[in-house]
């Protein structure tokens, strides 16, 4: 491990001072040779993980000034991005409801609602996982659905093993139930993730480039009105393959599934009024990202997705939970334990990307794809969604989005399509790697029940991958146009990538 982590070191540095020593292109600027130095510095220890990724997130801010791409001040400024403050809102109020528990008692409701039968707790348990990572972050919503998903598990087998006239083999990687439990929750958290513009990071980083590259934003409710939909389909389709193509039960009823959920229920005990007072905050700062694209008021255009989800995670200080013990909703102990690495990681990003705007580096690009322009965009679409989908299974999906987007939106310039199109692909793609443990967290949380081998997850994941690319690249040559009312075929007149004077922010 340590021996890999030096040549991963090494390999970056010297990928860095070779495109350093080379000379500049005529057709490039020094500066923009810089960036592509930085840049390829950055991506080789991102894929390598030779230092901590967030870690590497930082070197804008120490190479940037030495190189004389930009002054400090100016890079930091991208560390302070509102969308991070947004995020930073998301985890606060995520990990008051993970604190309170309210999470487990919305899931086991949930499950609850749907059914006992094989297939039913299956879709159960995939529109709770799913529910919950749009959020809550799908590490977090993996881990307390695998608590329940194992204690049910257990009760099953147990059922199963002392009943002689069911002749099924349960032992974990060969109970088919158990698989298909166990990738449905990895699975669906993923693609929850995608539906909200807090439910993973690289649909953040998205909106943040776009923000910081073409001066548009895209809200809470835009994302949701298109990602939504495409969550529903994709949920549908995978719990569809794994219960009917690739892990079909053997047994119609599922024995003692019920008692595991209804004991599971009776341990939380009663609906706490902190439980209550932590929901009724969330409704109101998710009704309020929903709602403020809709009011049509001068003032109120001041307020972004961050001021909504900031406000909801200080009324979370304010609001007591026990007056005589002098307790919070949230106090400081609880929120330290949010992912603070994201927050970094989205900043190194931005970073990145007003680096690649600032140098010219992303014109220089735009100048060397322009063959690209003839092409079908449906294919390029595709192509590029399973190309970012391959690269996911291999490397971090934040790491993978910071990376590949700048690049993207110079070719979509190239190509003279819009933006859009590709760089949402991308986004997308970065959160539906489902074939290999290292591709995402739920991946390996599932992964670690041992109800699943890796040629098991292979197998079935890489069929998902492909419908995901499918329906990714369907969503946003059929229904991105008519959702957002964009031509995404051509590049609009007033959506240009800002120089270094226009305002970012």
């Amino acid at each position: 491990m340590l021996k890999n982590k030096f040549i991963g070191i090494g390999s970056g540095l010297f990928l860095f001072l070779i495109i350093l020593l080379i000379p500049v292109p005529d057709n490039m600027k020094k500066e923009a040779m810089y960036v592509l130095a930085v840049a390829s510095l950055m991506a080789t220890w991102w894929m390598t993980e030779a230092i901590p990724i967030p870690a590497t997130a930082l070197l804008p801010i120490f190479l940037f000034p030495m190189l004389g791409i930009m002054n400090g001040s100016e890079v930091t400024e991208s560390y302070g991005h509102q969308l991070i403050y947004l995020f930073l809102g998301g985890f606060l109020i995520a990990v008051t409801i993970e604190r309170w528990n309210l999470h487990r008692r919305i899931g086991l409701y949930t499950i609850r609602f749907f059914g006992i039968t094989p297939n039913r707790i299956i879709f159960g348990f995939m529109v709770a996982s799913a529910g919950l990572s749009m959020w809550i972050s799908n590490t977090a919503a993996t881990m307390m659905m695998l608590t329940i998903g194992v204690a049910v598990l257990k009760q099953v087998v147990n059922e199963i093993d002392s009943d002689p006239a069911i002749q099924i083999n349960t032992d974990p990687e060969s109970f088919h139930f158990g698989t298909a439990l166990m990738l449905s929750i990895a699975y669906a958290a993923s693609i929850g993730g995608i539906a909200t513009l807090i439910g993973t990071p690289t649909n953040a980083i998205f909106a943040g480039l776009i923000e910081t590259q073409f001066n548009k934003n895209i809200s809470f409710l835009d994302w949701m009105m298109f990602a939504l939909p495409l969550s529903i389909i994709m949920l549908i389709t995978t719990w569809y393959y794994i219960t009917h193509i690739a892990y079909p039960s053997k047994i119609d009823h599922l024995p003692g599934g019920k008692e595991a959920i209804q004991h599971e229920l009776t341990q939380l005990g009663p609906m706490s009024s902190e439980e209550k007072s932590v929901l009724f905050i969330f409704c109101i700062v998710a009704s309020s990202w929903i709602l403020r694209g809709l009011i049509d008021s001068e003032q109120f255009k001041m307020v972004k997705d961050s001021t909504i989800a900031i406000g909801g995670a200080l009324l979370l200080f304010i609001i007591p939970s026990n007056l005589k013990r002098h307790e919070f909703l949230l106090d400081w102990q609880t929120a330290v334990k949010i992912p603070w690495d994201i927050l970094i990681l989205f900043g190194g990003g931005f970073a990145l990307a007003k680096g690649f705007n600032d140098s010219g580096l992303t014109q220089s690009i735009t100048g060397q794809l322009n063959v690209l322009e003839n092409y079908s965009l449906f294919l390029i679409v595709l192509i590029v969604t399973i190309l970012v989908i391959f690269l996911t299974e291999l490397t971090s999906n934040t790491a993978t989005a910071s990376m590949v987007l700048p690049i993207i939106a110079a070719l979509s310039i190239a190509m003279g399509v819009h933006p859009y199109s590709l760089m949402i692909a991308v986004a997308l793609a970065s959160s539906f790697a489902f074939m290999l443990p290292v591709a995402t967290p739920p991946n390996a949380i599932v992964f670690s029940s041992r109800y699943i081998t890796i040629r098991q997850m292979a197998k079935t994941g890489i069929w998902l991958n492909l419908f995901g690319a499918i329906i990714i690249t369907l969503f946003i040559m059929l229904y991105l146009p008519f959702i957002w009312d964009i031509d995404i075929k051509s590049l609009p007149l007033n959506l240009h990538i800002i120089d270094a004077s226009e305002e970012n922010f």
